[in-house]
């Protein structure tokens, strides 16, 4: 049998463990599943430094959307202990100026006990357009963000809207990757993940059928096939 390799899972913004348990079960065969706590710090540099404190010398990583701009910080900060890449429903730009207002807007929303207005304003953005009415992922959706709770959402969005342009930094990867998108996703729609794909070399780009931007819920079959096959491989 192969030698396993351990697995970081990194979430996005709002989302907690709960984001990745599908690939949890499906996964774990191929090695110990740690899911990586984003909630604590205020920029990408300290988060992602906080999770390789904490990781293994060598592992694969994972990270969706927020998790993925993550993910590329920790691939910078330390590349040669990243083994394996997986970039899900994410970007490699910085925030626009009006990116940067919008979650300006939110983060107030939030600080103002609105947290949940918040949510329920950013739900049909997560989801594909025709599950806008599954009450059992919406529900999810709203367990996350209660997991992550105020304070640390506001340190999310500042994180990300500080977060440095990683379009330079692709063509210097070089471990598996693999780049995934819904091909619903309104948040980092899939032409994002085809300028990741095409700046990083021998990558893989799988776009996932009636999916939006939390694929790993939305769509688990799909995404636990592509990840286990980005592992074995």
């Amino acid at each position: 049998m192969a030698q396993s390799l351990p697995l970081v899972l990194v979430p996005g913004l709002l989302c907690s463990a709960r984001l990745y348990l599908p690939q949890i079960a499906a996964l774990w065969p191929q090695g110990p599943v740690t899911v990586a706590d984003h909630r604590r710090d205020d920029t990408v540099d300290a988060i992602a430094a906080r999770i390789l404190a904490s990781a293994p010398p060598r592992f694969a990583l994972a990270g969706l959307s927020m998790g993925g701009y993550i993910a590329l910080n920790v691939l910078k900060l330390a590349p040669d202990r990243v083994t394996k890449l997986a970039l899900l429903d994410t970007s490699a730009r910085p925030d626009l100026p009006e990116q940067k207002a919008g979650r300006e807007k939110f983060i107030a929303m939030a600080e103002a006990g609105k947290l949940m207005d918040v949510v329920e304003t950013l739900t049909p953005k997560f989801l594909h357009r025709n599950r806008h009415g599954d009450e059992a992922l919406k529900r999810v959706v709203r367990e996350m963000a209660a997991e992550t709770g105020t304070e640390a959402f506001v340190r999310q969005q500042k994180a990300i809207m500080s977060r440095p342009d990683s379009r330079p930094l692709l063509a210097t990867i070089r471990c598996p990757t693999l780049v995934l998108v819904g091909e619903g996703d309104e948040l980092t729609p899939p032409e994002l993940s085809k300028e990741i794909a095409a700046g990083i070399a021998g990558s893989r780009l799988v776009t996932v059928p009636d999916c939006g931007h939390l694929s790993t819920i939305e769509q688990p079959d799909a995404v636990n096939a592509a990840m286990n096959d980005w592992l074995a491989a």
